[in-house]
């Protein structure tokens, strides 16, 4: 891999979906640049201090939006001297999104009392009511055609669908939740999965024409559902439950096959565990200087890092959670599927330094990650199976099944990495501080395995 400089960005910058600009923000100035240099394009003025961005889908727009002020501004990149802006008055606003058309943009106004769907190309206005204020609460299909929402209406939980190409009601029913907490559509837009409360351990899963297929309740009392991931070919539904499993449905009969423990001791020889260990940098005595030069002052001081493959058993560092105080950290809810299929990426908060990979083929435990520092984020590569993780230092890490590397970004002061967010192409990938940014490359020919980091 390679590396750009860092930048500042108060704002999550975002890389095009399709063309190869990216976007960030500071203050009330948004910056558009060109992905391969970071070289500045475009460079617009907002009314205000701008808190979300988000590309069209066809990369054409930019939408920004200032929820203080109620307002949403659109600019295009074709045209620089055109823009829109969206007043929602009174009503105030608290999300906005694009529509997968990129078309028609939804604004979410304050307390949740409608949903605006404004169009770009007809300037016409329409209204969703009574959307509900959950964690998920708008699922788009991924062939853009249908858009669920889930709806609070007299104490009850509905979920109404519409067709986006002209936001008209196909379907409106009611859930038997008490209280509806997301809603995802499967990939292949043929099924819509609701989960509850974690209070409730419940998973329903409604057909196109809002038909209940089944509904999956694995225990009664304890906390229940933490988070749920759709495989991409729409096969597998995987559930992380706060009692620190994981649960594989199928797409047949909406039953379990299997379900993944997350014990703190890994005993099993066919596990692979990769361990971090940090290391010293070795210093020529020869070359020591007073005072010192920056590059060398700046390798006596940093430390690296790599992996090393730990023999069986292993225990992974456990963390009793405090079970008298809101939200506790136990639980799966950090899951994903890679892009064949193959490997579920999963996190138990219980283990909270750990990343586990399972083989669906095989349903068994294939990988472990053990980092130093607390996960904060992993992300799968769109095009193959290739994992990034972070950890909130100054390093990614990439797993394939060829083997596991730590690359270090290189750069003066402390980036630290707390988000990462892959493009579409599976060629580059925005790591992400608390208020910095850098893009890093990977070369076509590295595709099928990782080099160690090599700093421009």
């Amino acid at each position: 891999p390679w590396f750009l400089e860092v930048f500042k960005a108060r704002i999550l910058p975002q890389l095009s979906p399709v063309l190869s600009p990216q976007a960030s923000c500071i203050q009330h100035r948004l910056v558009v640049r060109d992905a391969s240099s970071l070289q500045i394009l475009q460079l617009y003025t907002c009314l205000d201090q701008i808190q979300y961005i988000e590309w069209s889908s066809d990369s054409l727009f930019i939408l920004c939006a200032m929820y203080k002020r109620g307002i949403v501004q659109v600019w295009s990149l074709e045209q620089p001297d055109w823009h829109c802006k969206i007043d929602e008055g009174s009503a105030g606003l608290v999300a906005s999104c694009w529509s997968p058309d990129g078309r028609h943009i939804l604004n979410t106004t304050e307390f949740h009392l409608r949903i605006t769907v404004w169009s770009l190309c007809t300037k016409s206005v329409s209204y969703i009511k009574y959307p509900k204020a959950c964690q998920q609460g708008m699922a788009f299909t991924k062939d853009g055609r249908y858009m669920a929402v889930a709806e609070r209406r007299d104490c009850k939980d509905f979920i109404s669908i519409f067709v986006c190409n002209n936001w008209q009601l196909l379907r409106h029913f009611d859930t038997e939740t008490q209280d509806l907490f997301g809603i995802e559509w499967a990939p292949n837009g043929c099924v819509l999965a609701a989960w509850d409360t974690c209070l409730e351990y419940k998973v329903l899963l409604y057909s196109l024409d809002g038909r209940l297929l089944s509904s999956y309740r694995a225990y009664e009392w304890p906390l229940g559902v933490k988070g749920i991931a759709w495989s991409p070919s729409s096969q597998f539904l995987a559930i992380g439950s706060f009692d620190e499993k994981v649960r594989i449905l199928n797409h047949v009969t909406w039953k379990k096959i299997t379900e993944f423990d997350h014990p703190a001791t890994i005993s099993s020889k066919k596990t692979i565990v990769y361990k971090e260990v940090e290391k010293s940098p070795t210093v020529d005595t020869e070359r020591l200087t007073f005072p010192p030069t920056r590059a060398l002052a700046s390798s006596l001081f940093s430390t690296q890092s790599k992996y090393d493959i730990s023999q069986v058993p292993v225990s992974l560092q456990y963390i009793k959670p405090v079970a008298d105080r809101a939200n506790p950290k136990v639980g799966v809810g950090m899951l994903a599927f890679s892009a064949d299929n193959c490997f579920l990426a999963t996190k138990n908060d219980n283990i909270p330094n750990a990343v586990w990979i399972w083989d669906i083929r095989k349903l068994k435990l294939s990988v472990v990650l053990e980092q130093l520092c607390t996960i904060q984020a992993f992300q799968w590569d769109p095009c193959q199976p290739r994992l990034a993780v972070c950890t909130g230092s100054s390093r990614v890490y990439l797993w394939s099944p060829a083997g596991c590397v730590v690359v270090q970004v290189p750069g003066e002061g402390d980036f630290q990495i707390t988000s990462i967010s892959w493009h579409c192409s599976g060629d580059s990938m925005l790591l992400l501080s608390k208020e910095n940014f850098c893009v890093c490359y990977l070369e076509r020919e590295e595709r099928k395995g990782v080099k160690t980091c090599c700093p421009v």
